[in-house]
């Protein structure tokens, strides 16, 4: 569901996605931001630890002693059967779900609400319409008092990175869902977050648009040595993309495997033809597959 905010922007009142006004407004910390390098280490960055979640409507618990930790650097991928609470614990992990049980920290700190070194990129369209390419991406530094210089100037910089650098005087209407989408992952890299929390931000586009636009965040990822927490639907995604899988149980969602992907980097599509990636593949299907047997569900013969 998709929860609207009656913003104010530069005197203008606009409704906008409340998940990007959030993730944005509440991100705001010093006005410095690092430039555009990141360290990669071997240090715990988010820890979840025993994490359990019952809605206060239905009363029906939809996560249950949930552990699991991101190591910095590292880009970790959830997976699981629908309705296993993969959401919802990132709603949780990025600050938007209180009263859960268990303990979520980032670099040992408790998450309790949005915080500015936490970045979120959500599956539904959230930029802002009547802004340009340019100045949705500006919006969280303009938000932390950043003078028009530099933050036009970061901006560009973070939409070069992110393949826009010719699109930045278009609209959201004048662009494809794709492209959108790069603005959106720019808008959120552009305030360097430490973590990046995506929940299926490709889930939407087509299959070719969702390979490319993964080889991108491949690219930028291993560029910046990004901290990524990455929920999909699609298993071959998740082992692109992945240093390490986890695989949910159904619902009330538990981990219950965590794979490691020793493929090499760089990686392209070539990999998906290779026995490694489809051992893999067929590793992570066949557990969905036993939940969906236990719980009764149906599902087709394979699944990508």
């Amino acid at each position: 569901m998709i929860m609207s905010a009656y913003v104010g922007v530069n005197g203008k009142e606009k409704f906008a996605d409340c998940h990007a006004v959030v993730a944005m407004v509440n991100s705001m910390g010093a006005e410095h931001l690092p430039e555009l390098t990141q360290s990669a280490g071997s240090a715990v960055l988010l820890e979840v630890t025993a994490v359990s979640y019952t809605y206060p409507h239905g009363h029906r618990e939809v996560l249950h002693d949930v552990t699991l930790d991101v190591r910095e650097g590292e880009f970790v991928s959830l997976v699981g059967p629908s309705g296993c609470g993969k959401s919802t614990l990132v709603s949780a992990a990025a600050g938007l779900l209180p009263g859960y049980q268990g303990s979520i920290r980032f670099r040992g700190q408790p998450i309790d609400r949005p915080h500015p070194q936490v970045g979120v990129v959500f599956q539904e369209d959230s930029t802002f319409p009547w802004r340009t390419a340019q100045r949705n991406v500006e919006f969280g530094l303009e938000m932390r008092g950043w003078s028009r210089s530099r933050r036009q100037q970061r901006a560009r910089e973070v939409l070069d990175l992110v393949g826009l650098g010719e699109f930045t005087g278009h609209y959201p209407g004048q662009l494809s869902g794709g492209m959108k989408q790069r603005v959106a992952i720019a808008r959120t890299l552009v305030t360097e977050p430490a973590l990046l929390l995506m929940d299926e931000p490709f889930g939407a586009l087509d299959e070719q648009t969702r390979l490319l636009l993964g080889e991108e965040l491949l690219r930028i990822q291993q560029m910046l040595r990004q901290t990524v927490l990455f929920i999909t639907h699609s298993i071959q995604e998740s082992i692109m993309l992945s240093d390490r899988v986890a695989l949910m149980s159904s619902g009330p969602g538990r981990v219950k495997e965590v794979l490691s992907v020793e493929l090499p980097r760089p990686r392209s599509p070539d990999l998906m033809s290779t026995p490694e990636f489809g051992s893999l593949v067929a590793r992570v299907w066949s557990s969905i597959r036993e939940e969906s047997v236990r719980t009764g569900v149906h599902l087709p013969p394979e699944s990508t």
